[in-house]
């Protein structure tokens, strides 16, 4: 049950003390470095570790997305970790810009499998950890802070020495101090600044310090603050990389990356789609592609992002979300109304190579492989922008905006009756029902146009319809085709609006035609007609409409009958 008084249990996160925070001024240029760890952190959380063939299919998977550092493995944990990291070597699957990263507790013999997991790569960093906050000092090992600096120091001096005896491998060192984002800061700089004296790296040979968010415990402009505390305090800042590894336990993990890259870290570790321990890692994909929608190319391709999702639910085993940012199968997809209408008309002003401005769009789907289908998808919350836009993509159908509003009454009573999506088949199956299927009372079979300009009704017509199975064989004049087919009809018609465009190219295109009428003084009713004929066309809209108002006439009396009943 929950605390009427969390605050007797839980205590609030501490702010940073730094009147003079730069970061809130600042804007990322640049991209960080990044580091993926799917293949380390993500993958010990998984509930089933992946094999070794999905490891190899994934490590691919990052380089061709352009991931420069990969976290292969914790080579001492594990024979398959170690076998792993061995196979990528000795097989010379490793491209010759990437470097990959083993990580290793601060412990004598851990570290030296790690070593010997790594010898022989081109380019390798060993990352040693160890925890140093407070609860971790008191509770998990009842040591002192001398005692953790001593652990770091003693790792790191192992590392040095073992390092040197293999220069065939290009080296880079990396330090965490685990748990830093809930560890005094004064402490924080103290140990790091203990391993990077022992170290002694150089503005020309730097070294790694990674400072996490292992638990997620304050808001992301403490952590800026923490960062930006430790870049301006440390020792030997200039020959030291500022690296960031956020957790996602308060759900700000992409926010707490951001903000740290803004107070002077240069490089960030998480993982595709935010896999991870607990509530996982930060998104580098979110990361990235947040980045390229601010004019800002990360150095990472996500052309292709529906190919590296489907990689990645593989081999992770995990769904990724329908409603994750960018890659989700809903994140393009617009059910509203209002939303749907905004997004048609974006669409239709956006020019090509143009700065992209489409409502509710912050990121060009095709930019990222994605298609416009699902763009807008109509259920009972939607309205005629949503079913007009698929109609007119799919099907090439462009509806006036007045039978927009008709027309989309007719999807919205099936949407509510079923309480489900309707798909851009459905909505042109219900277009066709109300509109190109009203054959009855009248229907088209044929008819004979003769023109002649010098003539007071310059278009003489011949039809033959269909009146509720009966051959009808018709004559009229007009100034036009369509005046002339309704003087055929003899029935008190008025034509209302009129709206014609064809659907496709060349040979095989068809024209399709809109009419608005008002039979008998009634209220207007749309029709709509399509044939390879435009006149045809014509023609059939006015039936379509005509058949429309007749229906609801010979309805009208049965339904006040049945209300009086």
């Amino acid at each position: 049950m929950m605390l009427q008084n969390p605050a007797a249990k839980y205590r609030a996160f501490p702010p940073v003390q730094l009147a003079d925070r730069t970061w809130p001024n600042k804007t990322i240029a640049t991209p960080p470095i990044w580091m993926s760890t799917d293949l380390r952190d993500g993958n010990q959380a998984l509930i089933e570790p992946m094999s070794v063939e999905k490891k190899l299919r994934f490590f691919e998977l990052l380089i061709k997305t352009g991931l420069k550092e990969i976290e292969v493995g914790f080579p001492s944990a594990s024979q398959t970790d170690f076998d792993f990291v061995r196979k990528l070597i000795d097989e010379n699957r490793i491209p010759d810009d990437v470097t990959i990263i083993v990580l290793t507790q601060s412990r004598d013999e851990l570290i030296r499998r790690t070593v010997q997991a790594a010898a022989g790569a081109k380019n390798a960093i060993v990352h040693l950890y160890n925890s140093v906050a407070p609860v971790f000092r008191k509770v998990v090992f009842n040591m002192s802070r001398e005692e953790i600096v001593n652990i770091a120091t003693t790792g790191t001096t192992l590392v040095k020495e073992l390092l040197a005896q293999h220069p065939e491998t290009n080296w880079t060192f990396e330090y965490t101090p685990e748990s830093f984002s809930t560890t005094e800061l004064d402490f924080s700089k103290q140990i790091v600044d203990a391993v990077t004296a022992i170290w002694q790296p150089t503005p020309e040979k730097k070294m790694i310090v990674n400072l996490p968010t292992t638990v997620e415990c304050s808001m992301p402009n403490v952590y800026a603050d923490q960062i930006e505390w430790m870049c301006r305090n440390i020792e030997r800042r200039d020959a030291v990389i500022i690296s960031v590894h956020p957790h996602n336990d308060r759900g700000t993990a992409v926010a707490s990356a951001e903000l740290a890259v803004l107070a002077g870290a240069e490089r960030v570790e998480g993982c595709l789609f935010g896999n991870g321990e607990r509530t996982g890692n930060v998104d580098l994909v979110t990361l990235a592609l947040n980045l390229y929608t601010q004019g800002v190319h990360p150095g990472l391709d996500f052309s292709d992002i529906d190919s590296v999702r489907k990689v990645v639910e593989e081999c992770n085993q995990l769904p990724v979300h329908p409603r994750h940012p960018y890659v989700g199968d809903l994140v393009f997809t617009a059910f509203s109304g209002s939303h749907q209408d905004a997004i048609k008309k974006g669409f239709a002003k956006q020019q090509p190579g143009a700065e992209w401005e489409i409502p509710y769009l912050p990121i060009d789907p095709a930019d990222l492989g994605r298609s416009y289908d699902a763009v807008i998808r109509v259920n009972s919350q939607s309205g005629k922008g949503g079913m007009s836009y698929l109609l007119e993509q799919d099907y090439g159908l462009v509806l006036p905006r007045r039978l927009q509003i008709e027309f989309s009454r007719a999807v919205q009573a099936v949407a509510d009756q079923t309480g489900l999506e309707i798909t851009s088949d459905g909505i042109h199956e219900i277009f066709e029902r109300e509109y190109l299927a009203q054959t009855s009372p009248y229907a088209y079979v044929a008819h004979k146009m003769v023109e002649d300009s010098s003539a007071d009704e310059s278009v003489q017509i011949d039809i033959g319809l269909l009146h509720r199975g009966a051959t009808l064989a018709l004559q009229g004049g007009g100034n036009g085709p369509i005046d002339a087919f309704v003087d055929a009809l003899g029935l008190d018609v008025k034509l209302m609006d009129y709206h014609e465009h064809a659907i496709g190219h060349g040979a095989n295109a068809k024209a399709a035609c809109y009419v608005e009428l008002r039979l008998d003084n009634g209220p207007t009713l749309f029709g709509a007609g399509i044939d390879s004929n435009i006149v045809t066309a014509s023609f059939k809209a006015v039936l379509s409409a005509v058949n429309r108002q007749l229906q609801q006439k010979e309805a009208a009396p049965a339904t006040a009958s049945d209300a009086a009943a």
